[in-house]
């Protein structure tokens, strides 16, 4: 067989001579040319670069007008192949032995990344066949054998450790914004932008997956009067009297929210909306919820708040909201409740890939992982 055709890139050419980017060899591991950037548009119906169509997946990523999760990927392997490629796996493995190998979950939670690992695998080598017996969204529990992939060892052990990276984090994200959600109710739970650099795509859809909603996905999708705008600006009023301006000057239309940390601020904002036409449409409530020595809450000033507001603005809770504390947030009559816990404190699932399962199971009831 010919370089040109054992080598493939990670955006599919088979063309050793003229593609750009990493190089994936399976006798040399990954090699790499000059750097490329294709930007994949989320809210496409299919990346360029694999096999999933996003219009099938049971939970669909959030859309964003650049990111680049085929980029994401490939930087995931690149880091990790550096400029020799896998070389134990080249030391150990014979280039062209088939194999099979199971993902096995090591605790209880929600399963999310599924459809991403079966991305990373495919960017790797698009011959390999991934199989799942649970989707996004779903429970697994400790010692559950949820998926395999089959196909060249090689190219399996490479893909391994990406695949399980983005599969654990997002399942720990997914599995926290479960148990937040069902406490929260009727009140609807969000994330921040609080989420891991270069990530801000993958934290958010594992929020979807984990029965949650989207906040703003960054500063280019909803106007957001934080604290410190509000000092800048000279004040709430003139904030919103200048979002309001710049709205109307661009003839843009977006959601707009504005902070409040006071019951005076809440009064000022109303009575600002009583008299203007304004792009408001939410109202943010921080650190409403006022912790108490026995460790519970006090939400008086929340509920004061919410009842102010009524029905005229959406409203958001922020600040102090644990699983400890969320349920009582959400029975305050506020519509959304925030926390920058589910991405920026993530607990990852442990989960493992495994060829000897048998073995790994034995040793995971040894270790009580399993």
């Amino acid at each position: 067989m010919d370089s040109a055709s054992r080598c493939f890139s990670l955006q599919n050419s088979c063309n050793a001579s003229s593609a750009t980017g990493i190089l994936y060899d399976p006798p040399l591991g990954f090699r790499f040319r000059s750097p490329i950037r294709n930007i994949v548009r989320m809210s496409a119906t299919q990346t360029e670069n694999t096999r999933i169509s996003f219009e099938s997946l049971p939970i669909k990523p959030p859309s964003h007008p650049t990111y680049d999760l085929s980029g994401i990927i490939k930087s995931a392997l690149s880091e990790d192949a550096g400029d020799r490629g896998d070389v134990t796996c080249l030391a150990t493995i014979p280039s062209d032995m088939e194999v099979e190998a199971h993902f096995l979950a090591k605790e209880n939670g929600i399963i999310a990344g599924i459809s991403l690992a079966e991305m990373v695998f495919h960017e790797v080598d698009p011959s390999l066949k991934v199989e799942w017996s649970q989707k996004d969204g779903d429970s697994v529990h400790k010692g559950l054998d949820f998926g395999k992939v089959y196909g060249r060892a090689h190219s399996i052990v490479v893909a391994e450790r990406v695949a399980l990276n983005f599969m654990q984090r997002m399942s720990g994200v997914a599995t926290l914004t479960k148990a937040m959600a069902d406490l929260a109710s009727p009140a609807r739970i969000l994330e921040t932008r609080k989420t891991a650099p270069g990530l801000r795509l993958v934290d958010k859809w594992a929020v979807l997956i984990g029965g949650g909603r989207n906040h703003r996905m960054g500063l280019f999708d909803m106007v957001m009067i934080k604290d410190n705008h509000i000092s800048i600006a000279g004040g709430i009023t003139n904030a919103l009297k200048s979002v309001d301006l710049y709205l109307e000057q661009r003839n843009l239309q977006l959601e707009v929210e504005v902070e409040t940390r006071t019951i005076e601020e809440v009064d000022k904002v109303l009575d600002y909306a009583s008299q203007t036409k304004t792009s408001l449409t939410r109202i943010m409530l921080d650190n409403m919820v006022v912790p108490l020595p026995n460790g519970d809450v006090d939400v008086t000033m929340l509920e004061q708040a919410v009842n102010l507001i009524g029905r005229r603005f959406e409203t958001e809770a922020s600040g102090n909201v644990t699983l400890e504390t969320v349920h009582k947030i959400g029975q305050t009559g506020v519509d959304y409740i925030s926390s920058g816990a589910l991405t920026h404190s993530v607990k990852a699932l442990d989960i493992s890939l495994k060829i000897d399962t048998e073995l790994a199971l034995q040793v995971g009831r040894r270790t009580q992982r399993a």
